[in-house]
């Protein structure tokens, strides 16, 4: 693979990094994604923080094979344990996993986190709770977007520390900015998401025994917001 090429997922995440970022990415896979930015000029300096070691291997490879080595620091290391003060980072990225893992290792290692950083984060799913723990943190997103690659739908969400924010119950569950800009793709993942929805819900009442009726009741108050939504939409 020509590392200077990504995937249209890792460059949207690309998109959101400040142009002479020192960069730390937190389970940073292969490590495709800072040695493009690095060839291209993008960063000052970067971490790929890893804690399986076939990654770890893998991105040290990648940057070895780039002759990165010097400018690239490789670290096999626990979510954000992989950063330490002297790197000086100013942008975080935790891209490819569930919105509740990224917010655990936020929420864990908070004392490696200057409040200073930019956060660019691309949960799997689980971007409500993520958002909620931003908000808890006095983060308010300053971008976000939907995209759709290989059949899955994913979403980019970015933030910096800014003091106390509040969204409401609706903006945590779609996004505070994709509730205003609704682009094509955020709409069509709402809509299949809504009929995914419906199917569960009416497994749900022929199943309802089974089910707590406070589950019944989240999801029937989800289908309300989704499908008020697309006919505002509409």
């Amino acid at each position: 693979m020509n590392q200077q090429r990504l995937s249209e997922r890792l460059e949207r995440v690309a998109a959101h990094v400040p142009a002479d970022a020192r960069l730390a990415d937190i389970g940073s896979d292969h490590g495709y994604l800072l040695v493009a930015l690095m060839k291209r000029g993008v960063i000052a300096a970067a971490v790929a923080g890893e804690v399986a070691l076939t990654p770890f291997h893998a991105a040290q490879r990648t940057v070895r094979e780039n002759d990165l080595s010097q400018r690239i620091s490789v670290r096999l290391a626990n979510g954000l344990a992989a950063i330490e003060p002297a790197d000086g980072i100013t942008a975080i990225s935790l891209c490819g996993m569930g919105g509740e893992t990224i917010r655990d290792i936020l929420d864990r290692d908070q004392a490696r986190l200057s409040g200073e950083e930019r956060l660019i984060l691309q949960p799997n799913g689980g971007e409500q709770p993520l958002r909620l723990w931003l908000m808890d943190n006095g983060y308010r997103i300053l971008a976000e977007e939907v995209l759709r690659e290989n059949r899955f739908n994913y979403e980019i969400i970015v933030a910096e520390r800014s003091g106390p924010v509040r969204y409401t119950a609706q903006e945590l569950y779609f996004g505070p900015l994709q509730l205003q800009q609704r682009s094509p793709a955020f709409l069509a993942k709402w809509q299949r998401l809504l009929r995914l929805k419906q199917r569960t819900l009416s497994h749900f009442a022929r199943a309802r025994q089974a089910v707590p009726e406070e589950q019944v009741q989240e999801l029937t108050q989800q289908v309300g917001w989704i499908s008020e939504l697309l006919a505002q939409a509409g």
